[in-house]
């Protein structure tokens, strides 16, 4: 079970953009993400008469590696770590490690 997923909000822990929050738009492979507004990088784009896409500069979010955001606890207002739990119906449900609760998203 993926402790990250799609539509979590995560604070960064490391790196440029340290202390951002931001919600994670998709999973790139198993280890990186893209999180909205977050490692966000100027990219010169060709124009393509074709698709009808103008050229230019665009801003665009590149993938972050996992190991360097945290799932966001509304709780404490902090970052923290997530564990997984096995409820008495035998569904998994991840759990903050801080105070035992579970991640709604």
């Amino acid at each position: 079970m993926r402790r990250i997923r799609k539509g979590d909000e995560v604070i960064v822990i490391a790196g440029r953009d340290k202390g951002k929050r931001g919600t994670v738009l998709r999973r790139v492979d198993d280890t990186h993400l893209v999180v909205e507004g977050i490692n966000v990088v100027k990219k010169h784009v060709r124009p393509n008469p074709m698709k009808g896409q103008t050229g230019g500069i665009v801003d665009k979010s590149m993938p972050i590696d996992q190991s360097n955001v945290m799932l966001f606890n509304p709780a404490t207002g902090k970052g923290d770590r997530v564990g997984v739990r096995t409820l008495e119906d035998g569904r998994k449900v991840r759990v903050f490690k801080s105070n035992g609760e579970m991640v709604n998203a």
